[in-house]
């Protein structure tokens, strides 16, 4: 017989039947419904706080707290002279999206690019990116390229 969506079947025990509990002392589950005796989790309306822990101290509250965030914090994707030595060639456009395609950065950071001088460069490259250090702009230069700030 062929299996189909109008013959399959769960198999069994993966379906297990709701608790109805408040049904009477035959269901074993009557009287105090599964709740217990007294207490503030046995009354109706009870919705437990995040983080309660019966009274004691919580340890969010137990723990120090330390340091900040720091709200102006810049997020570069840094790349290296030595990354576009290895990836480009003489002549190439060198931009954010054509280093995203290549798998260089990942995705793309809210302040950009910026280009870090280790290595060397020997192709002349035109290279579009946020910021440049010092030692990459005269790499690029020297090795007859172009280094153009993308605002």
């Amino acid at each position: 017989m062929a299996i189909g969506l109008h013959n399959i079947e769960a198999p069994k025990g993966a379906n297990k039947a709701k608790k109805r509990v408040g049904r009477g002392p035959g269901s074993g589950h009557g009287k105090t419904s599964t709740r217990g005796n007294k207490g503030q989790k046995s009354r109706s309306g009870y919705s437990g706080m995040r983080g309660f822990e019966g009274g004691q101290m919580p340890l969010h509250r137990r723990l120090p707290k330390r340091g900040f965030t720091n709200i102006f914090k810049k997020e570069w994707n840094e790349v290296n002279i030595s990354t576009l030595e290895s990836l480009f060639e003489s002549g190439d456009s060198v931009t954010p999206e054509a280093l995203l395609e290549k798998g260089v950065v990942k995705k793309l950071s809210k302040d950009g690019v910026v280009i870090l001088g280790r290595g060397s460069l020997s192709k002349s490259l035109t290279v579009h990116a946020h910021r440049f250090t010092k030692s990459a702009e005269e790499m690029i230069k020297s090795a007859g390229g172009q280094a153009h700030l993308i605002k």
